[in-house]
């Protein structure tokens, strides 16, 4: 792995490792991101296994958050925690979340 900026970065190839795109319904605010978060963590399943990279931002008004998962079972496991915390704090998707499988992941 590269230590400084002036390294070449290493590449980092996960065989099976899977992005995952989700956007909220236009409505949704980082509060209630935040409260999902909180309820997460309080109840044991944050950080869950399996989670690489975690990013929440706001895009073109809507919340959207793109995570790297080891597997697809863990992302589906975790996504079976996570939906009854989305619901019970108003969180509804926009459309199901977009999954691709990742060829190459580089770390500086």
């Amino acid at each position: 792995m590269a230590t400084s900026p002036t390294e070449t970065p290493v590449r980092d190839a996960h065989k099976a490792s899977m992005l995952v795109r989700f956007t909220a319904a236009p409505d949704v605010t980082s509060e209630q991101y935040d409260e999902t978060i909180r309820r997460l963590e309080q109840s044991g399943d944050w950080l869950p296994a399996g989670l690489e990279f975690h990013v929440a931002f706001m895009s073109n008004g809507n919340f959207r958050v793109s995570e790297i998962w080891d597997s697809r079972e863990q992302f589906d496991a975790f996504g079976k925690r996570l939906m009854p915390v989305l619901k019970d704090v108003g969180i509804e998707l926009a459309a199901e979340p977009q999954t691709r499988e990742i060829h190459n992941i580089i770390k500086r």
